[in-house]
């Protein structure tokens, strides 16, 4: 689709901001609501409802009714099988319209909104439908007079909070175990980027499911996300956010009901390239295509970069030399690989971080401005920094923006050292030829995931989430199923 098609759409589109519950589309109860400002250009998507606690009430109510009644949860696991492939399907289906809404949301390339997120997000129900009538229950090995059931029961209401940074593909790694397994569904998405959940709510009753399974409530983290950590009736809650908002949602989580809590948190993950790399091209371009994929803005994006003091002048050369094929564009240009920052607050914030790199002493070689400015919107140039040290600040804290910080090592333990020197522990690299320091390397970072010779390795069968202050539980995988269920033992006693 040409660039001008895809403004005449946006240009065209009808944006319905209006909260989700109990299979209608409302307004929140206060009649508040919030403009959704689109940070290619700072335009007014629309108005959308600013749900407080007394939607969450009304959302909780619906869910808990549809749980108790069980119009979903009492559906044979084939049954609910057919309902969220469909649903996968219409998610293809409706692909450019969400995929539209998508980058006016938050800015990144329409090029990835079509052609990630809407795919992953499609996969991701699909592969959890196909899942959910291949897990079996156990009976536990009991003595002769006495029959042990090991089963799966759904947990009940589910509050989902996502991010904004992949607002579908988050969503879709909560709801679809949830689902899966009999659930009911109550999702927050960020206010930031509220317009894909909203739309997803009217393609999952479109595509089957009952009333009330599945819920939307748009509206701000201290009000409807904090009513939903609290709210006594609500089960389980799973997060994906900042390390500092979630721990509030443990804190709430204890306050109230005990609720479970699953959080996936923030990341400051080390890529360490050695001498012996098997492939400096291939890992000049991991390096530089991952820390700059979606803006920056992801949780595990490699913003610590240790090089290895030998061939860092090589590797830094290649780097720069691949910097301008990642300049911001129109996020509505397929050619365009980079987008905006999802808004002023985020760019005021990681322009901060540029210029403590600068003050704090590291060299800036490429990049550090602010573009596109005439068109109104939130663009920032993919920054590199050399000469950083363990200290600074752009080294310790997560910046979620487009900015790597380079670091030289002589010495592997050295590395792995100062790589674990953080309270995060999401992802990590590492690039060897040799077997034996990969399998040790790996061994020795404490991350959730460690890539050797790669990075960006992914796909749905296998567990995303953290060490450390990264979070807690697993998304993705058969893993997720944990988070999403209750085991319950049934002892019979035979003669």
């Amino acid at each position: 689709m040409t660039t001008t098609l895809w403004h005449e759409r946006a240009g065209a589109l009808k944006i319905d901001g209006r909260a989700f519950i109990g299979g209608q589309r409302v307004w929140a109860k206060s009649e508040q609501r919030f403009d959704d400002l689109s940070p290619l250009d700072g335009r007014n998507l629309g108005p959308v409802a600013r749900c407080d606690s007394v939607d969450v009430d009304l959302a909780v109510a619906a869910a808990r009714a549809a749980f108790e009644d069980r119009r979903w949860a009492g559906k044979s696991p084939a049954q609910r099988k057919r309902v969220l492939i469909k649903f996968a399907d219409l998610v293809q289906k409706y692909g450019p319209e969400l995929a539209l809404l998508e980058t006016l949301d938050m800015g990144k390339p329409i090029k990835y909104s079509a052609s990630v997120d809407v795919g992953a997000t499609a996969n991701c129900l699909r592969w959890y439908g196909e899942a959910v009538d291949k897990i079996y229950d156990e009976i536990a090995p009991t003595a002769a007079n006495s029959l042990a059931l090991i089963t799966r029961e759904p947990v009940g209401v589910v509050a989902a909070i996502v991010p904004w940074n992949y607002p579908m593909i988050m969503a879709a790694w909560k709801i679809a175990p949830a689902l899966a397994a009999g659930n009911s569904v109550i999702l927050k998405p960020s206010e930031k980027s509220p317009l894909t959940a909203l739309r997803l709510a009217e393609i999952g009753l479109e595509a089957g499911l009952p009333p009330g399974v599945f819920n939307v409530l748009p509206g701000y983290g201290h009000e409807a996300g904090a009513a939903l950590a609290l709210h006594m009736d609500v089960d389980c809650i799973g997060f994906t956010g900042s390390t500092r908002t979630g721990k509030l949602i443990l804190q709430m989580a204890g306050q109230s009901n005990l609720k479970r809590a699953w959080t996936e948190l923030g990341g400051k993950s080390a890529n360490i390239v050695c001498a012996d790399c098997p492939d400096l091209d291939a890992a000049v371009a991991a390096a530089i295509g991952s820390i700059y994929f979606n803006q920056g803005e992801s949780c595990n994006a490699p913003s610590r970069l240790f090089v290895e003091a030998s061939i860092k002048d090589a590797f830094l050369e290649k780097a720069l030399a691949m910097m301008p094929s990642f300049q911001p564009g129109d996020p509505l240009d397929e050619a365009t690989v980079m987008g905006a920052i999802v808004d002023a607050t985020q760019l005021k914030t990681v322009m901060a971080y540029i210029d403590a790199g600068k003050n704090e002493g590291a060299q800036l070689l490429s990049g550090g401005q602010r573009v596109r400015a005439d068109s109104g919107g939130y663009f920032v140039q993919p920054t590199l920094f050399d000469g950083v040290d363990s200290g600074m600040t752009i080294a310790r804290e997560e910046i979620f923006g487009p900015v790597l910080s380079v670091l030289s090592f002589t010495d592997i333990g050295e590395a792995v050292k100062q790589a674990n020197a953080t309270p995060f522990g999401l992802q990590a690299a590492v690039w060897t030829a040799n077997i034996s320091k990969a399998i040790q390397t790996a061994r020795a970072l404490r991350a959730g995931t460690v890539h050797v010779n790669q990075y960006d390795g992914d796909d749905i069968t296998v567990p995303f989430g953290g060490y450390k202050q990264s979070g807690n539980g697993r998304d993705k995988s058969l893993h997720a199923f944990d988070k999403y269920t209750e085991l319950k033992t049934t002892w019979i006693q035979i003669g």
